[in-house]
């Protein structure tokens, strides 16, 4: 007999624990369903809320009392999809000069050092140039010759005692010394090696008394203040991008280091063996902490639709998939399913039935269910890029400022 009661007891016991799971605690009805324990318990009339009422809901909520469910919600954000397209590339300066000579010889100064800056027209090396001094001089000698004898015969031509021909033979003579002077100051300038354009000098390996031919690299000139990037696209996203658009820049040695840049051109055709369109495009680098030569990762950012965004803490999942409780104009929530479209770090991109600036609940969604009357507590701002999610902003809420922190 006693333990007839023993096992009464025990059963009463556990038939009121259940009881009190499944109208208190909505989470447990797809548990007592499969038992098959949750119909029986609605028709002896507990109150049990339909399993359809969302994942969030079902019995009241705890504490009870009057009211609406207390709870914090954000305003609903519309931010454009990015669509990231990867490639790799090898940057080059804005603009690149070898300096070579045009002319043999031995080189007989070189007046910048490696690393140096230069300016436009500034003299970089010299080769030894005394036959071109010499040369110069000489024709600077007939030059004076010939005009003295233009002005002879031009004083005789007034008086009328110089013949036609000996005007004629003093002007060919004048304009042949003047000839042979440009042409010697030519022979001099391709004996100096000058900076065509701004920009810093290479490693220079050559000395004073090299001998050095014709075309040999003195130097090269490299303007770095914006590098070149050049890479291949797919070529199904032809017309996607153009001029000006946006690119994110990482050498490969630091990919934690992001820079900015933007597409310069894009190759007029499809290379065909490749099926892909050539693209390049340009780095800021007035600081100077890139080099020609990198191989960059290279990021397009290609234009997207426009979604809703809520923080991630505002996505609830149950049988039926994801959902949002949104608050409407009565204040009340209603459940609104969605569609992950894409994932931030501080926000979640939905194709769903909601609008801008729509209210979502962040905290509280435990006990809310379709219709449910709510008490919003505190609206965050919309969910843009950079604000950072529910759970950031309260762990930096909750720490405190370094003057207010107590000492130790």
């Amino acid at each position: 007999m006693k333990w007839i009661k023993l096992t009464a007891i025990c059963a009463v016991l556990m038939a009121l624990a259940l009881s009190a799971w499944a109208v208190f605690l909505p989470a447990s009805h797809p548990t007592l369903e499969r038992a098959g324990l949750l119909e029986p318990m609605r028709a002896v009339g507990l109150p049990i809320a339909d399993a359809d009422d969302g994942g969030g809901g079902g019995g009241p909520p705890f504490g009870g009392g009057g009211g609406g469910v207390r709870v914090v919600a954000q305003e609903v954000a519309l931010i454009e999809a990015d669509d990231r397209l990867g490639a790799i590339g090898t940057s080059e300066a804005r603009r690149s000069v070898s300096l070579t000579p045009e002319v043999s010889g031995r080189l007989d100064s070189v007046s910048v050092s490696s690393g140096d800056w230069v300016e436009a027209g500034k003299v970089i090396a010299e080769l030894e140039s005394e036959a071109q001094h010499l040369a110069m001089d000489r024709a600077e000698l007939r030059l004076q010759d010939a005009q003295t004898r233009a002005e002879r015969v031009a004083r005789l031509r007034d008086s009328g005692t110089a013949t036609d021909v000996q005007i004629q033979e003093a002007d060919l003579a004048l304009n042949q010394a003047r000839l042979d002077l440009r042409d010697a100051e030519f022979e001099l300038r391709r004996r100096q090696i000058v900076a065509p354009a701004s920009g810093w000098i290479g490693l220079v390996e050559l000395e004073p008394g090299d001998q050095v031919a014709a075309g040999t690299e003195i130097a090269r000139v490299d303007d770095r203040s914006v590098l070149l990037v050049e890479f291949n696209i797919p070529e199904r996203f032809v017309g996607l991008v153009g001029p000006g658009d946006p690119l994110e820049v990482s050498p490969l040695s630091r990919p934690l280091e992001v820079v900015d840049g933007r597409i310069r051109a894009v190759a007029a055709r499809v290379e065909q063996a490749s099926r892909t369109l050539r693209v390049q495009g340009e780095i800021d680098n007035e600081a100077d902490r890139l080099r020609p030569g990198m191989a960059f990762l290279i990021t397009v950012l290609l234009p997207g639709e426009t979604y809703p965004a809520v923080d991630p803490l505002s996505i609830q999942w149950d049988r039926r998939g994801s959902f949002v409780w949104a608050v409407d104009d009565e204040d009340r929530a209603q459940r609104v399913s969605i569609e992950i479209v894409q994932r931030r770090d501080d926000a979640v991109l939905l194709r769903a039935d909601l609008e801008e600036g729509q209210r979502v609940v962040l905290e509280g969604v435990q006990n809310l269910r379709p219709g449910a009357e709510v008490s919003i507590d505190e609206v965050i701002s919309s969910a843009e890029p950079g604000q950072g999610d529910l759970l950031t902003r309260r762990i930096e809420q909750a720490t405190p400022d370094d003057d207010t922190a107590p000492d130790i």
